[in-house]
């Protein structure tokens, strides 16, 4: 049993002062006065630093000098969650970039090996692709993008647990598909899609639930035809995950979103590529070779390839481009996507039987300690932050 004492707890929905958080056996066994448990277990001083969920990505592609697409394994899971744990990431969903089924059948058999050997932090999969528009392909290799088979189970090979997420475009795989799926209990965002906006309206009708990285890979909104932006921004009920790295979407575009959508519905991701928590800045994705350039992580014709970016950093990101305050930008990368995925019963947030899945941040929101199911980690401050 750990004593987690002398910090201030944000639990997701308020700040606390002068409670401890009673963590065993992996989940939070309770809140109680600050000091009431202090002789009943293993005690962890906080100092004064902020104790909040752990931040829960939904689009991570690789992290720790790997990509998930060239080695779908346990391993390459692990050495991911290692490279984003560090920026307070507990949990994540690996996302495969369009590939072939080969590729896609390996990732779920992966996720299902992960969850069983408790690698930290995996909570399934998120195949992006590869039923998308390849005129809104991005960096996704063309070769890769390809109709959708009469057989959906044969389409998407998912894992016997965790969540499935998919990005399609609704105008290539039909909203009898969308429908397929979402009764299935797949989660359904667009994106990487040319769908006009009514096309995309009906999609929503049909059970898709969300946007894949607003505003980039998908039909713009214009002045007469609103587009899939349009319908995203539009509609009330639905989620957009935004990449808050002021490089593939510009500050004032991100404000927008939150401006427009309702509380809620606007998550961080990062959609972070091998280079973070790595030496190395350069990688191939498919038949292309990409590198950081300032930052991003583009092709050799500019093409931006996934974003150079942990979760705290689109966190700080967040309070800085929306003028929003650290409480609602780090719901926005915790409670908020562990709601999407229907996980906010075990996730976002800190209460009595809750997963252990916490990150403990300074001021500057540099992570200090993450705990997953329990399981704690003390990190190096980065050499900006000494």
């Amino acid at each position: 049993m750990q004593i987690l004492t002398n910090g201030r707890l944000f639990d997701g929905e308020r700040l606390r002062d002068d409670v401890d958080v009673v963590v065993a056996d992996g989940r939070i066994a309770a809140i109680v006065d600050a000091g009431a448990g202090a002789h009943d277990g293993d005690v962890v001083d906080l100092a004064g630093h902020l104790l909040a969920p752990g931040l829960v990505d939904l689009q991570i592609n690789g992290g720790g000098g790997v990509l998930f697409n060239d080695s779908p394994d346990v391993e390459t899971l692990r050495r991911i969650g290692e490279a984003h744990r560090a920026h307070g990431t507990t949990a994540f969903l690996p996302t495969l970039i369009s590939d072939d089924n080969a590729h896609m059948r390996a990732a779920a058999a992966a996720v299902d090996a992960a969850i069983a050997e408790r690698v930290p932090g995996v909570l399934g999969v998120h195949f992006e692709g590869p039923y998308l528009n390849v005129a809104r392909r991005g960096a996704h290799p063309a070769k890769n993008i390809r109709p959708l088979p009469r057989d959906i189970e044969r389409a998407f090979p998912r894992p016997a647990n965790g969540v499935t997420l998919v990005t399609v475009a609704p105008e290539c795989v039909g909203l009898d598909v969308i429908r397929q799926l979402s009764r299935q209990g797949v989660i359904v965002f667009g994106g990487h899609s040319e769908a006009t906006y009514d096309e995309a309206r009906d999609a929503l009708d049909a059970g898709m639930r969300g946007f894949t990285h607003l505003y980039n890979a998908m039909s713009p909104l214009t002045a007469r035809e609103p587009g899939m932006v349009g319908a995203a921004l539009e509609d009330r009920q639905s989620i957009v995950a935004v990449i808050a790295d002021g490089i593939h979407v510009h500050p004032a575009a991100f404000a927008i979103a939150v401006k427009m959508k309702q509380r809620g519905k606007v998550l961080l991701v990062t959609d972070a590529m091998p280079t973070v928590g790595a030496t190395t800045t350069t990688f191939k994705l498919g038949d292309e070779y990409v590198a950081v350039r300032n930052g991003a992580c583009r092709t050799d014709d500019g093409t931006l390839a996934g974003a150079h970016l942990g979760l705290n950093d689109a966190v700080r990101n967040a309070i800085r481009f929306a003028g929003i305050d650290r409480f609602e930008a780090l719901r926005m990368a915790s409670t908020f996507p562990a709601i999407a995925v229907r996980l906010d019963r075990e996730l976002g947030y800190v209460r009595p039987g809750y997963r252990a899945s916490l990150v403990e941040l300074d001021k500057r929101l540099n992570v200090i300690r993450t705990w997953v199911d329990g399981d704690m980690l003390t990190h190096p401050l980065p050499e900006s932050a000494r």
